[in-house]
Formats: C-alpha cells, sequence, structure tokens
C-alpha cells in the first residue's frame, strides 16, 4: 500500500536591563596606604530559565516551541512541555541571531522570532485544513503542494512537478491494529529505507529515504481506527521541507473532536499590565481586562490604587492613585495615529525581565483598516495598557491584549488591538479627567508609564 504525506508545526522572555549605580566620589589616598577594595553591587539574580518558562501559560510556551520550529531551531512537538530541549532550541535562536544565549527570549529576541515565523509561514502557504476523506485535521503548506486529488485510502496535495507530496490515509477494517499498520509502513514500498522509527500505544512516527527523496509518516488510533499522514519530498528541497514536516506533525490531529467547546484561559491570581498617567491628580488609563475583579489594585512605586470606571466596549478602564507625587502625565493631544507604524511603551510583565520593571519599547503596526485596529507583532505580556506613539510623536491609543481562546490543541500565543486615541480621551471626558494637550513624545510615554498589578483571590 503507497501512502504518502505530511508533517507539521508547532517563549516570553527574559530583559536583564540591571539599573547601574554611580559609584561614589573617590577619596585621596593615604601615602602608602593601602586602601580596600570596595565589593561590587549585587547584581539581582536571573531567573533560571526553567523557572521562567514555568510561569507561563502552556499556551504562550506552545507558541514559542512553534515559532522554533519555522525558524528550524526545535525540531519536537509544540506541545507547551518546556524542558531542556525547549531552552537549548531558544539558544540556538539567540545564537543565530547574534544575541547572548541566555535560553530565555528578551521582548526584542520573541518578537524577532514570532516575526521570523510568520513571514516563513506565509511563504510556504501555512494553513490548517480538516480532511473529509479521514476525518482528520492537518496543516499544510498550500504554496508548496497546491494541486489536490483523491487517492485510494485518503487525499493527496502535491507540487506542480511532484516534487513534494502529501498524502493522508485512513484504515479501519475491524482486525486493524496500530502495530501491524506500523510494520506495514515500514517495509511498504519496497524502496523505503527506515532511519528513524518510533511505535507508542496511541500513534507511531516513520522517517527515512524512499528512492531519492525523503519521507516522513505520522499517524495515531482509536479502536481499530488508524489514520495518518505521509511527507514525501526531494533531498534538494529539505532546507525548505524539513522544518515544514516538522511542523506539520506537530500539528497533525488524526481524530479531532467532533464538538470542540471553547475555554477562555483562566484568570491569573497575580495580573501585571500598563498604566499611563493622564493627570497630576493620580489619574491612570489601563487596559479593563488587567484590573478586573481584583481584591487589591497596586501602582508599583506609588501603592494602592482604585478602580474608578470601566468601558467595555474600549476595553479601558481608569485607576486612581489618591494622595500621589512625582506623576508625569501624558499629553494626549491631537488627533490620532498618522500611518500604520507606532511604538508601543509599557512594562513587560516581570517574567519576562527576571523580576524588573523596566520601561522598554517595541516597534508594532496597525495591520487592519476593518475597525478592530490589530497590532502586529502582539507585543509581550504585561503590555496591555502601553501606551501607542506614531511617527510624528502623537499619542495613537493604548494597547489591548486578548488571550486567545483555546479550542482543541494548544493554538497560539494572543492577539492585540489598539484601542485609539480618539476612543481614550471620549472616555476621561465622560469621567471629567481633565488631560494635558500637545505631542507625545517615547520620551514622555516612558516618564507616565507605570507597572499595574491586580491581585485576585
Amino acid at each position: 500500500m503507497k501512502t504518502i504525506g505530511a508533517i507539521a508545526l508547532l517563549l516570553a522572555g527574559s530583559l536583564a536591563a540591571a539599573a547601574q549605580t554611580p559609584s561614589p566620589a573617590a577619596q585621596p589616598a593615604k601615602p602608602n596606604a593601602i586602601q580596600p577594595a570596595k565589593p561590587a553591587a549585587k547584581r539581582p539574580a536571573a531567573a533560571a530559565p526553567r523557572q521562567v518558562y514555568d510561569g507561563m501559560s502552556n499556551a504562550e510556551r506552545a507558541a514559542i516551541q512553534s515559532d522554533l520550529i519555522w525558524s528550524g531551531d526545535y525540531n519536537g512537538l509544540a506541545n507547551g512541555e518546556f524542558g531542556d530541549r525547549s531552552i537549548d532550541a531558544v539558544k540556538s535562536f539567540q545564537k543565530s541571531s547574534g544575541g547572548k544565549a541566555t535560553g530565555v527570549l528578551n521582548v526584542q529576541e520573541r518578537v524577532q522570532l514570532a516575526e521570523l515565523s510568520k513571514s516563513r509561514q506565509a511563504a510556504a502557504g501555512w494553513k490548517m485544513v480538516g480532511d473529509a476523506a479521514t476525518g482528520a485535521r492537518l496543516g499544510l503548506p498550500t504554496k508548496i503542494v497546491p494541486q489536490t486529488a483523491d487517492s485510494r485510502i485518503g487525499s493527496r496535495w502535491q507540487s506542480a512537478r511532484g516534487e513534494a507530496q502529501v498524502e493522508t490515509f485512513r484504515i479501519n477494517a475491524p482486525d486493524t491494529t496500530l502495530a501491524a499498520v506500523f510494520e506495514q509502513q515500514r517495509k511498504e514500498p519496497a524502496n523505503r529505507k527506515v532511519e528513524y522509527n518510533v511505535l507508542k500505544p496511541d500513534s507511531f512516527v516513520i522517517s527515512g529515504l524512499q528512492g531519492l527523496k525523503k519521507f516522513y509518516v505520522r499517524a495515531g488510533v482509536q479502536n481499530n481506527d488508524v489514520r495518518g499522514i505521509t511527507i514525501l519530498y526531494d533531498q534538494a528541497m529539505e532546507g525548505v521541507m524539513d522544518p515544514i514536516v516538522i511542523a506539520m506533525s506537530s500539528a497533525f490531529v488524526p481524530f479531532p473532536a467532533q464538538e470542540v467547546v471553547a475555554v477562555a484561559p483562566a484568570r491569573r491570581k497575580v495580573d501585571y499590565g500598563t498604566g499611563i498617567v493622564v493627570s497630576a491628580a493620580g489619574d491612570i488609563v489601563t487596559d479593563r481586562a488587567t484590573t478586573e475583579d481584583c481584591n487589591v489594585i497596586t501602582v508599583a512605586g506609588f501603592g494602592n490604587a482604585e478602580r474608578v470606571a470601566e468601558d467595555k466596549d474600549s476595553a479601558l478602564a481608569l485607576i486612581r492613585l489618591n494622595g500621589a507625587r512625582n506623576l508625569a502625565p501624558l499629553a494626549l493631544g491631537g488627533g490620532g495615529a498618522r500611518g500604520a507604524e507606532v511604538t508601543l511603551v509599557g512594562i513587560a510583565d516581570p517574567q519576562a525581565q527576571d523580576g524588573r520593571r523596566a520601561v522598554t519599547t517595541v516597534k508594532a503596526r496597525i495591520a487592519g483598516s476593518d475597525g478592530t485596529r490589530p497590532l502586529e507583532p502582539v507585543p509581550a505580556p504585561g503590555f496591555s495598557g502601553a501606551a501607542a506613539i506614531d511617527g510624528e510623536a502623537r499619542f495613537a491609543g493604548l494597547v489591548e491584549l486578548k488571550s486567545r481562546v483555546v479550542a482543541g490543541p494548544v493554538n497560539g500565543a494572543g492577539q492585540a488591538a489598539l484601542t485609539d486615541a480618539a476612543a481614550v480621551r471620549r472616555f476621561l471626558n465622560a469621567q471629567k479627567v481633565e488631560t494635558a494637550s500637545g505631542n507625545a513624545r517615547v520620551d514622555d510615554a516612558k516618564a507616565a508609564a507605570v507597572r499595574v498589578i491586580c491581585v485576585r483571590k
């Protein structure tokens, strides 16, 4: 039995920015006196990679693994189980991109990795599809294998000249066993040379050479029903296809649920976001979801705050510090963003910067024109409520981070959208908050940014 098939796809990092302490003025040395060496200031110890990833959600870890597959640095499953193999893959990416191999991605590296993954998926035409012939769900590089046809026991996709082929198969006779299909796939067709194979109770993988081509087979079983995928491609294509095959393997779902129930991720007991000071009286605007159902809201460095208003439509919340001093409100004047390119100014989650609270900036673009105003790439956790500043030093709006609803297999990181400047001003005007007009430079936004901490039961 001949089958040809496919395999598929499936981080937030550390920003070690320690403040430097000015050294005390040097004292004149006494003649012939030996001056005792001053002990070096201790720098906070960076969290171990395992601790950083353990603090992330499973979806965040799986998204990093998925992107590392597409970068060519990881050849395992994107299942969120982040061990030494995944950490080594992060180090490999950091080395190849000219960074320090810490094993934990900082904000810029996470953005760079996501952008690389996205561009390679787009180049391959990556798409998740359901196979009517077998009932399986798989990821396909549709630009590489655009031609489709039925096969004897499944479906087939291939390139115009047959350099790459993907084929699904299903065997569900009453006496079918996974072990029997495994042995059959190892031996047929006769020109297969197996280089790797593993049989588990519910699945198997086989790979190697088939004539002058590379092949990969993955299959799973449920009762007496075996469903699988085979990928076959010229050895000259291995530089392009090898990461795609890993991605296909990770994305292959032989028995997707008939009814997938969408489940919103559980709220964190301690949530971190960014707030922007908008008045010297202690008014701070931030993301509504970050401050929802909090027992205590704290603004780092200033103390507790109260949540005084929210607006579900604009996803905004207003919190207030009482008796705060030394606040630097951001000017919110002007019309709104001119152009799609903006700079986001926020404070990443402490897990992304070794427990610190440094204000950082990342570049982003407003990708949509349909009113939803999505931001790409998605910034790091903690940037909910961050300010967006356009290229003409105008306040463009506030960042809203949304956790993706998990349905079935882990489907990656969250989404980001921009609540535009006009909506922010309307919300604050309705709360009778007097804001400053004028331009808003990136440095002004840095001075106005504060970390908002929500503690829930």
